[in-house]
This record gives C-alpha cells, sequence and structure tokens, in this order.
C-alpha cells in the first residue's frame, strides 16, 4: 500500500535526523518527490571538514518477511517465495515478501499486511531477526526482516501494479540456488542466510542440552 502522493517539491527544508558530532546540512531540498520516496539534495559538512552534495533517496523503510512451514517436515522446511518483474533490474527475481511501511506504521504490523496482501498467508508466531540498510551509499531505506512461523492460508490481496507468482521452496533447495548465484534479490540471500544460521545454532543447543 503506497503513501499518498504530497504536494510539496523542490522547496528548502530543515533536516529531519540527527547527525554525527562532526556533520553539518548547510541546506537541504526536496528535488523529487513521488508517491513511494522523495530524493533530497543535501549541502553537507562531512567529517573531515569538507562541503559535498549527497543526492539521497529517502524512504518510510520496508519490512521483509520469511515465512516459513514446517508442518510437513521439521527438518527441510518450506519457505514462500514471490517471483515478480522487477523493471529496476531488467528481469523476473524470486523474493521473499516485503513492502514499504506507511507512514507511522508499526514494522510489525506493516510485515503482518504484507504477508497477507502478497500471499494470503497469516502467521502464529513472529520473531524480529535483523534490520539494514539496503545500499547506504545513495538509499536512505532500512528493511526489517522478520520470522513467520505457523502458517496458515488464505486468500491474496495484491497492489493493482502487482503480478506474483506465489512457490513454496525446501529450504535446502532455496540455499542450493543461492550458493549456485540463482538467487539475485539482496534481503532473500540474507533473510535465508540468518535463518539457516539460527536453526543450526538451535539444533546445537538442543543436542547439548540432551
Amino acid at each position: 500500500m503506497a503513501p499518498k502522493k504530497k504536494t510539496a517539491a523542490k522547496k528548502q527544508q530543515q533536516p529531519d535526523r540527527t547527525y554525527p558530532e562532526g556533520v553539518e546540512v548547510l541546506s537541504s531540498k526536496v528535488s523529487f518527490e513521488g508517491p513511494v520516496f522523495r530524493v533530497v539534495t543535501d549541502e553537507v559538512r562531512e567529517p573531515g571538514g569538507r562541503a559535498l552534495r549527497r543526492d539521497v533517496v529517502r524512504h518510510p523503510g520496508s519490512v521483509v518477511v520469511l515465512a516459513v512451514d514446517d508442518s510437513k517436515n521439521n527438518r527441510d522446511p518450506l519457505i514462500l517465495l514471490e517471483r515478480q518483474y522487477r523493471h529496476a533490474a531488467a528481469q523476473y527475481l524470486y523474493e521473499v515478501p516485503a513492502g514499504s511501511l506507511d507512514p507511522g506504521e508499526d514494522p510489525l504490523a506493516g510485515a503482518k499486511r504484507e504477508l497477507l496482501e502478497e500471499t494470503g498467508y497469516k502467521a502464529k508466531h513472529w520473531s524480529k531477526l535483523i534490520r539494514f540498510y539496503a545500499s547506504p551509499g545513495f538509499l536512505g531505506e532500512w528493511m526489517q526482516i522478520y520470522l513467520a512461523e505457523g502458517l496458515t492460508p488464505g486468500d491474496a490481496e495484491p497492489e493493482d501494479d502487482e503480478q506474483i507468482e506465489l512457490f513454496a521452496v525446501p529450504l535446502s533447495e532455496l540455499l542450493r540456488q543461492i550458493d549456485a548465484g540463482r538467487i539475485h534479490d539482496g534481503k532473500t540471500i540474507a533473510a535465508t542466510l540468518i535463518y539457516d544460521r539460527l536453526r543450526k545454532e538451535r539444533k546445537r543447543a538442543e543436542r547439548a542440552a540432551a
């Protein structure tokens, strides 16, 4: 669900965030305002004293959902994957469910909304994994990954511009595809590898406690 487009454009703005010591924003203006993100042009004095121009894509943040179904095979659970065309990449990509937060939306609520909208699934158990910046050289978007377990199916309600094919792939196969370089989506790679590591740590702890 995309935020409403704002009417403000190309105006001077005060920074809406704090910066570390040694960084001073000298001026800031919105160079582009779209329905999902805006591009801000800052004149900033960075550590070292140099004044530089930085064009930054500002985004409200995204949630990523690693949805796991281990009801039939606990040793090799199924991972929900989506296949959809990504124009920026000029190709179809396999990805875990994800989406932008609405302004002021709680990240966990956003994750539950995105999973339901894109896949029709609900989850009984939710765990927060990691939060990261996808490309901090120019993109201010952060991503929060959640693990969703205890899945129950339902009807998906994707956005009008989303054409999604849904797959359930065994974890072992997804790991093989990552190792073979066939999964190109960074959030999917990160979520899968972190989950695989956590599973292995959990198994080691269970064996040590036995």
